[in-house]
């Protein structure tokens, strides 16, 4: 897997190309620091995957992913950014970046993010090939549009700011699971699944909560900040009881004393649910 890197701090780029040279996961392809010499510099590069700074002076990593996304939609795009403005993080999405990597850089939230990504890019060139052994034509627009259910379910998780959280793997693998059933009139409960899927059940189950309970918050704080924004409205009754989101949202604001409380059945079955769109 071949990255490209744009940063206008070099000790980002450095540390970014150390995690890559460490993990396996590719190799550094080339490196701009700002958003017009990348533009030029994609063509001879080539990448698989671009990894831009949401602030850089000139052209913002949201234009650049923009322009960039319109010449070449088979890259995908992850932004850097210590910026929490939900409505730039907004913005980021629709211009067609698939997840955010948090400044200051962890090697854990890289690693996972990018292992995401590489996974997904590809399944899909494998599915790709067999369509064209299979004389069925796949333009790249269709091919963006109809993401992998593990990438919807990513999707959703990093959009909640949980992703780099390592419980973010096996609640991928649940949801999955549960996609697959979702015909079946059985809905096994949540320490049926942990069962499952850990052989430590109990402790599995508690960091799943954990990170739903961290998704909420998240969902919370941006429904504070922004109460129409599209991911608050979209999540907020979806994946969680919007009524106990609203009473997160009390607490936090120092209204209320009470906490608002989560379903992890309701959170993994909708994840399943975002599968099956």
């Amino acid at each position: 897997m071949k990255y490209y890197l744009v940063d206008d701090d070099l000790s980002v780029v450095g540390i970014l190309t150390m995690i890559l040279r460490d993990s396996g996961l590719g190799e550094v392809c080339g490196a701009a620091a700002n958003g017009a010499e990348a533009l030029e510099d994609l063509p001879e590069a080539s990448p698989d995957v671009v990894i831009v700074d949401l602030l850089m002076p000139e052209m913002d990593g949201i234009e650049f992913v923009r322009q960039a996304k319109e010449k070449y939609p088979g890259i995908a795009f992850i932004m850097l950014s210590h910026v929490t403005s939900k409505e730039m993080i907004a913005q980021a999405y629709e211009c067609g970046v698939e997840f955010f990597i948090h400044k200051p850089v962890n090697s854990v939230e890289v690693i996972n993010v990018l292992g995401h990504v590489s996974h997904t890019l590809n399944m899909n060139r494998t599915f790709e090939q067999v369509h064209q052994l299979l004389g069925i034509k796949q333009s790249a627009n269709h091919t963006t549009s109809q993401p992998r259910k593990e990438n919807r379910i990513a999707v959703a998780l990093n959009r909640l700011g949980i992703s780099g959280d390592p419980v973010s793997q096996e609640i991928i693998r649940i949801a999955e699971y549960l996609a697959g059933q979702l015909a079946s009139e059985s809905q096994p409960s949540v320490s049926a699944l942990c069962s499952r899927f850990s052989d430590s059940p109990k402790s599995l189950e508690q960091r799943i909560r954990r990170a739903v309970v961290a998704g909420m918050v998240n969902l919370a704080n941006l429904g504070i900040e922004d109460y129409s924004n599209e991911i608050f409205t979209e999540y907020a009754s979806r994946l969680y009881n919007f009524e106990q989101v609203r009473r997160e949202m009390d607490f936090i604001r120092g209204k209320s004393s009470e906490r608002g409380k989560v379903s992890l059945k309701k959170f993994l079955y909708a994840l399943a649910n975002i599968c099956a769109d």
